[in-house]
């Protein structure tokens, strides 16, 4: 593995843009009244834990109000699917998976909270990659331990019968140096884990041919896991994949936005080490090639749209301020809406790059992490889950995405798929990646809503192995949206494709 960084993950949801919503109005007070007792100054819901954390829910419903993010240059195509609302799921599946999650939230709790309670670094979840396997094993499932040479990665299956379609599930693993499970990664492996073996009991229950595979993906957070698990063909024998993710956002709702494309880069520069007072012309000042590059970036910001994102630090080893430096590193994330704005934005960065050796006389090599794509959310899954999660959980279903990146984008890009963000309760100012979203992870109201979603996404997957014409608008959405995508790998050293 190359040099990680954190291009990974959500952060936080926009408040603005807001698109219409499914669904029934936002909470307001009556509502927050009627959900608990516990009402403040008549305008906020406060809602405590045995832990002593407070979130109030206030002014309209929402659990934390963010600014808003600048409008893409580049949406995705629309796509316009047959009305299939009137080929539901037969009630006694629903019943099925919905009596099975219930009966397993006290085990699924207890299971967030031990991955919570044991937070690891990418490729390192080990604990996270034992407790796992170990429940799935419990409950029936052909598990494969240390899976397509990751030591951490695992996978999960269950077939029932012959000839039906494969439904993939991913779970998460990894937390943040520091402040743990900051981006509630306890919560994602807990809920894929959750739809597995919702879905395996719905099967073997009402007999309906198919599998469900669930893949442990280790290192999300910079380390790109789902992209090497592609490369080596992890997710080939899916016809749809499923995952969500925890964020701040409006109460009790869920999103069904994209997030960005990021590109990690890695920017070594290498010079001559000199006396600074006695002979600084025999120097080549590493140091001055990173200020130059860092210098040029920012002056390129104000030629970049709105929606592009370029950030870095500048770092070096043995520095001292009497001897010109030899030795200088940069390292940059770039974001953009979509893979094809993204691959411009990264080489008018590396021109800075270059531009600062060739001016300082320095030797420059960058290197190229695993490119995160944007999430191409599958229209027709995304319809299916936000009328299950509205008519059924009481929540409402938006439009809105995310400026951060996850590496699961790329599987959008390869099978069609969905990633709904859901909303829960945290402090002002802390979303994702803060210590009070570590907090907020582990809480009863979190688990809540994460339970939710992992019953719409259960119910979402086995329409897609019980129902043949609701698959075929699954792949014909998803057909639709690769053919509007650039879908040619640039020549440029960057990671995408296979």
């Amino acid at each position: 593995m190359g040099p990680t960084s954190s291009a990974g993950c959500f952060h936080i949801f926009s408040l603005r843009n807001l698109l219409p919503r499914r669904g029934k109005p936002t909470h307001n007070r009556d509502n927050a009244q009627a959900r608990s007792s516990n009402v403040i100054d008549g305008s906020c819901w406060n809602m405590g834990d045995k832990h002593g954390q407070r979130f109030d829910l206030c002014s309209g419903g929402d659990w934390i109000l963010i600014p808003g993010r600048p409008p893409s240059y580049s949406a995705p195509p629309e796509y316009v699917s047959n009305d299939l609302k009137s080929r539901a799921l037969d009630p006694e599946v629903v019943r099925t998976v919905e009596s099975e999650l219930d009966e397993l939230d006290t085990q699924l709790r207890e299971l967030s909270l031990k991955i919570h309670s044991h937070p690891e670094l990418g490729f390192q979840e080990k604990y996270a990659h034992d407790v796992m396997t170990a429940f799935l094993e419990k409950h029936g499932f052909e598990v494969t331990r240390h899976y397509a040479g990751l030591k951490t990665a695992w996978r999960a299956e269950y077939s029932v019968g012959h000839g039906g379609r494969v439904l993939g599930v991913n779970s998460e693993m990894d937390a943040l140096p520091g402040i743990g499970h900051a981006c509630g990664h306890n919560l994602i492996a807990m809920s894929g884990v959750g739809i597995a073996v919702a879905v395996k009991t719905a099967l073997v229950a009402h007999d309906i041919a198919g599998k469900i595979v669930i893949l442990g993906t280790p290192a999300e957070e910079g380390g790109g896991g789902k992209v090497i698990l592609l490369k080596r063909g992890a997710y080939k024998d899916m016809d749809v994949c499923l995952m969500s993710h925890p964020a701040p956002g409006e109460a009790h709702s869920a999103a069904d936005g994209s997030t960005n494309a990021a590109q990690s880069m890695f920017v070594q520069y290498t010079g001559k080490t000199a006396h600074a007072a006695g002979s600084p012309w025999e120097g080549i000042n590493a140091l001055d090639a990173a200020v130059s590059a860092y210098n040029s970036i920012s002056s390129l910001r104000q030629q970049l749209k709105p929606d592009l994102r370029v950030h870095g630090i500048i770092q070096g080893s043995n520095w001292t301020p009497n001897v010109i430096p030899d030795n200088a590193r940069l390292d940059y994330i770039a974001r953009a809406s979509n893979k094809t704005d993204l691959v411009d934005l990264v080489e008018r960065i590396k021109r800075c790059f270059h531009a600062a050796a060739l001016a300082t006389g320095c030797d420059v090599n960058i290197e190229m992490n695993h490119a995160y794509l944007d999430l191409r959310q599958n229209p027709v899954l995304a319809r299916e889950f936000g009328d299950t999660i509205v008519e059924r959980y009481d929540m409402t279903m938006n439009h809105l995405g995310s400026s951060a990146s996850t590496d699961f984008g790329n599987v959008t890009y390869e099978l069609p798929a969905f990633h709904p963000a859901y909303a829960i309760p945290t402090e002002p100012n802390g979303g994702n990646h803060t210590p009070m979203f570590t907090r907020a992870a582990q809480t009863k109201e979190a688990h809540v809503a994460a339970i939710k979603v992992t019953k719409g996404l259960a119910l979402t997957g086995l329409r897609v192995l019980s129902d043949d014409l609701f698959f075929e608008e699954v792949k014909a959405a998803f057909e639709v949206d690769k053919e509007a995508c650039v879908l040619a790998k640039p020549d440029n050293g960057m990671c995408f494709g296979h």
